[in-house]
């Protein structure tokens, strides 16, 4: 797992001064919206609008921007009805991606997540050809200086967690989605930063990708994440130790 804990923070780095602030705010709003809609208005009784609202903290989105997208989900002021859906595939080298989409228009989704694929030699695939290799889980990687690992391990296991991965450089806290949220704010009353912090969806394996073809991977996954209709991409790829560098 120790490749996913490096592609995640990696991805949260560049996510994280990703010039494009304007894009990632549509992206939140969108989430916000359809959260509330699914859910209600009171992120108290709304575990996924609350993550979403942290989100949008987290690239300290305005008040009013927040508010306003509940409103909109809630019917308190018109909005665009987003429809969800996942699409499946490979890239480069065989490694499996998941695409989470928000879209007004199916039809224009799909054919814009497929044209990334095909462009960046990868290809769609069938309902369930990908998904079965991950779960939803919560996840924390925690740079290992923060905290002793056994005493991480025991914070962690009695707050809920369902297991804790140690490897050169960080720890990795899984739970499941209900269980996030508990775990989190036990780590948190000891002061602790995280360098992600999300519900996603984790792999159980990774495929490793050659040097040669990575690069070409990392294009793909950029430019699903371009497209606006799409939330989110998840891969199992693990990538070289040099280019993770890079």
């Amino acid at each position: 797992m120790s490749g996913h804990s490096k592609w995640a923070n990696i991805k949260h780095k560049k996510g994280a001064a990703d010039a494009r602030r304007g894009k990632a705010f549509t992206k939140i709003i969108k989430e916000i919206t359809v959260a509330a809609r699914a859910g209600s208005g009171d992120p108290a009784a709304n575990p996924r609008l609350r993550a979403a609202i942290a989100a949008a903290k987290t690239e300290n989105m305005p008040k009013d921007n927040i508010e306003r997208a509940i409103k909109k989900g809630t019917g308190d002021l018109e909005g665009v009805s987003y429809d969800e859906s996942t699409y499946e595939g490979y890239g480069p080298g065989g490694a499996a991606i998941l695409i989470d989409s928000l879209t007004d228009n199916k039809n224009r989704a799909v054919s814009e997540i497929r044209h990334a694929l095909v462009k960046h030699g990868g290809n769609m695939g069938e309902n369930g050809c990908v998904a079965w290799m991950f779960n939803k889980k919560g996840y924390m990687v925690i740079d290992k200086s923060a905290m002793e690992e056994d005493a991480l391990i025991e914070l962690a296991l009695e707050a809920g967690a369902e297991d804790v991965r140690v490897d050169e450089d960080n720890y990795e806290v899984i739970t499941e989605p209900e269980a996030f949220e508990a775990v989190k704010a036990a780590i948190d009353q000891k002061g602790l930063s995280y360098l992600v912090a999300e519900v996603t969806m984790v792999p159980h394996t990774m495929t490793p990708v050659e040097s040669e073809v990575a690069p070409k991977l990392i294009r793909l996954i950029e430019a699903l994440e371009d497209c606006d209709d799409v939330q989110k991409v998840y891969t199992n790829a693990d990538l070289p130790d040099d280019i993770m560098d890079q």
